[in-house]
């Protein structure tokens, strides 16, 4: 398979330098410019800061002695953020006493060198950070996959979902919620065996990657349901995205079973705009509409429309 350079590209690691010297930027640059880096500058503790919670990089060289806010402090905020606390941070400073280097590593560092520092010796060490990063992401994102089909888990549902509907309360932004449930799944594994049965899971699996739009979240949700979280996705939009995937598993036809057509149900709600109601109710009212699909025949989508706190507001005026 070819490769090209633009590929190549999304795949280069990330690294802030926080330094107030503009030498030290100019310094690594050059010497860094061999270790297929991109390399991204902020020249105080501040911009360091807001450019992290922005877009977090792969890895942070931090300076400690500067003005303003100094490099104990962002590293800091960086480690008390749930978002970044995994975040490796390199300290590169001109301090030299055990006390600092204490501090740093008590509060989050992965490694402390000192300045003037060989540059060998930092750009081994820098690759030994990325690559001990890249290995921790991989467990932690393995530890979020359901084993099965390929897809998140519940686990990741859980822990996605839960800000999903913030964002949606905080930038009243669009966003649906569809359960997915194979209808009398329980007799295909008594009637043609479990292998049959995850057969289909990984086939629906399968059908909902190739179905559902990039921003699509889906996730298997236990047994032979899957849940597909719809940011920015009215229930009108997300009802046709729901229906090309309850189409596309109805024309499958099975290997071990080619006789016998699988469909499914689904319980679909969203709202159009910013809701103040909260994540558990979502999913207890997704689940209301499969079950109310399931009653209606099955092989088919129930949607409605979560109410929107504007509509709520005008309702009690």
């Amino acid at each position: 398979m070819t490769i090209n350079a633009a590929q190549l590209s999304d795949t280069r690691p990330r690294v802030l330098i926080v330094d107030d010297s503009p030498d030290v930027h100019r310094l690594l640059g050059v010497r860094l410019k061999s270790e297929q880096l991109d390399l991204e500058h902020a020249e105080s503790g501040e911009a360091a800061v807001d450019r992290i919670r922005e877009h977090a990089p792969d890895l942070v060289l931090l300076d400690l002695d500067m003005p303003g806010m100094d490099g104990f402090e962002v590293l800091r905020c960086i480690k008390d953020d749930s978002e970044t606390v995994h975040l490796p941070v390199i300290v590169l400073s001109g301090l030299q006493s055990s006390q600092d280097k204490v501090t740093a590593f008590d509060l989050g560092a992965v490694d402390y060198i000192t300045k003037p520092f060989d540059l060998t010796e930092l750009r081994v060490r820098v690759r030994s950070a990325l690559r001990l990063h890249g290995l921790l992401q991989m467990l932690s994102q393995r530890a979020q996959l359901d084993g099965l089909t390929g897809l998140w888990n519940r686990a990741y549902f859980d822990q996605r979902w839960t800000e999903e509907v913030a964002a949606c309360q905080r930038h009243a932004r669009p966003l649906s919620l569809a359960i997915i449930d194979a209808d009398h799944f329980k007799s295909i594994n008594d009637t043609y065996g479990h292998p049959a049965g995850d057969q289909v899971l990984v086939g629906i699996g399968q059908i909902l990657r190739r179905a559902l739009r990039q921003s699509d979240v889906p996730c298997r949700y236990g047994g032979e349901e899957f849940v597909v979280i719809m940011p920015e996705t009215t229930p009108e939009e997300a009802c046709v995205v729901c229906e090309r995937v309850r189409q596309t598993l109805e024309d499958v036809q099975w290997e071990r079973h080619p006789e016998r057509t699988v469909t499914c149900s689904i319980g679909l709600c969203g709202s159009t705009g910013a809701t103040d109601t909260p994540a558990d109710v979502w999913l207890q009212t997704a689940d209301e509409l499969l079950y109310q699909a399931k009653q209606g025949g099955r092989n088919r989508v129930a949607v409605r429309e979560i109410e929107s706190s504007g509509a709520r507001l005008a309702k009690a005026s």
